[in-house]
C-alpha cells in the first residue's frame, strides 16, 4: 500500500512539475502585439490612439515609440498604394528611428464597411520592403469588432551580436570599438 501510495504521489509531482515548467507560446514579435490588441479590443477599448499607445508600452518594444492618428485618403509607409481609404479613424504605430522594419496601424472601419475587404486590401498593397535598408520578416492582421489591427514587423527586436564582438565594448575608447575602419584621406 506505501508503494502505491508512494508511486502516486511522485505521479502527482511529476505533473505538476511539468504543469508548472510548461514553455510559454513561442510568439514572434508581431504576433505578441497582434495577442496584445485582442486583449484591449475584448476589454472594449475601440479608439484607434489609445490601442496604438497601450501597444507600444508593451515590454517587447525596445525602441523609442511614435504613435500618431491618421486620416483617411493619404499615403500611409508600407504600402504600394497612393492613399488608403474606407475607414474613418486611424492610428499609425512604429519606431522614431526608421531603420527599424517596423510599422503599425490600427484602423476604426464604420459599421456597415467590409471588413475583411479592407484587410484584403491592406494585405495585398502591403511591401515588406517598403523601408529602403530594411524588411520586415512577418505580416499580421487581425480584426476586432470595426477595429483593425495591422502590423509590418521582424521577429523580434533582439539582435544577434557575433561572437568576435561580444567582448565589453561600452568601456572600450570610440577609435577602438569594433566596426568598419574610417576611410583613409585622400593623399595632397
Amino acid at each position: 500500500m506505501k508503494k502505491i501510495f508512494a508511486l502516486i504521489l511522485a505521479s502527482v509531482m511529476v505533473f505538476a512539475l511539468a504543469a508548472c515548467t510548461r514553455p510559454e507560446e513561442n510568439l514572434t514579435l508581431g504576433g505578441t502585439l497582434k495577442k496584445q490588441f485582442v486583449e484591449i479590443t475584448d476589454g472594449g477599448e475601440t479608439d484607434p490612439y489609445t490601442i496604438a499607445e497601450t501597444l507600444m508600452t508593451n515590454p517587447a518594444i525596445e525602441f523609442m515609440p511614435m504613435v500618431t492618428e491618421i486620416d483617411p485618403g493619404i499615403f500611409l509607409q508600407g504600402f504600394t498604394l497612393d492613399e488608403v481609404t474606407g475607414f474613418e479613424k486611424g492610428a499609425m504605430f512604429g519606431p522614431m528611428i526608421g531603420s527599424i522594419p517596423f510599422i503599425g496601424y490600427i484602423f476604426s472601419l464604420s459599421e456597415d464597411a467590409d471588413i475583411d475587404g479592407f484587410i484584403n486590401t491592406l494585405t495585398e498593397n502591403a511591401d515588406l520592403r517598403w523601408n529602403i535598408c530594411v524588411s520586415a520578416d512577418e505580416m499580421h492582421t487581425e480584426k476586432s469588432g470595426t477595429t483593425v489591427f495591422f502590423l509590418m514587423s521582424p521577429l523580434s527586436l533582439e539582435q544577434e551580436v557575433p561572437e568576435e564582438n561580444q567582448e565589453d565594448v561600452m568601456d572600450m575608447p570610440i577609435d577602438e570599438l569594433p566596426g568598419d575602419e574610417p576611410a583613409a584621406m585622400p593623399a595632397e
